[in-house]
């Protein structure tokens, strides 16, 4: 198995990553799920709250790594429930930001050390060394990755709520089934 060199898909890094985000994430997901009642996404958004205090919508789903707005539909449950509290922060009201409300911080301070004990057990078998490794290691990946898609290598937008099916089928000349 080659990272450097891949021959198949599952020696691409991403893979690997997800590989790794699967089998850890499944915790955070029964935990949250199944104790708490809130979607792993959901808890994201609450540890980034917690994390840098009162955020803009767009800020949170920059910090959170998710679509504006899909974190707007996350919000809008969040608030629902009580976990989060949005607030004005211009005289015309267009600009708001959100916070935890105090359900949401003692819902934080509950989950926090569980996914704490999730992410030792997983980093428990390796040396402090290798872990110390591993984290300037996974830094150096993501800034070279951000700075990749900076760049806009690939022209396309993706097309997420088609699949990209219409495109992929042109060009490889492809006839669609019948009836799509």
């Amino acid at each position: 198995m080659s990272l450097a060199h891949p021959t198949t898909v599952d020696e691409f890094l991403n893979y690997r990553l997800n590989r790794l985000l699967a089998a850890s994430g499944a915790m955070t997901v029964l935990l949250c799920e199944g104790r708490y009642g809130i979607s792993r996404r959901e808890w994201r958004l609450i540890a980034m709250l917690a994390a840098h205090g009162p955020l803009s919508p767009t800020e949170l789903a920059e910090h959170a790594n998710l679509e504006r707005a899909r974190v707007s539909r996350h919000i809008a449950t969040l608030v629902d429930r009580q976990l989060i509290r949005r607030f004005k922060v211009d005289a015309d009201g267009r600009r708001a930001k959100v916070e935890l409300a105090p359900a949401g911080q003692a819902l934080y301070q509950a989950l926090f050390p569980e996914s704490v004990r999730f992410n030792q057990q997983v980093l428990s078998v390796l040396s402090e060394a290798e872990i110390a490794s591993f984290e300037s290691t996974l830094s150096k990946l993501t800034q070279q990755a951000e700075r990749i898609a900076a760049q806009r290598p690939i022209a396309e937008k993706a097309d997420r709520r088609h699949g990209g099916s219409k495109r992929l089928s042109h060009q490889l000349g492809v006839a669609k089934p019948a009836g799509s």
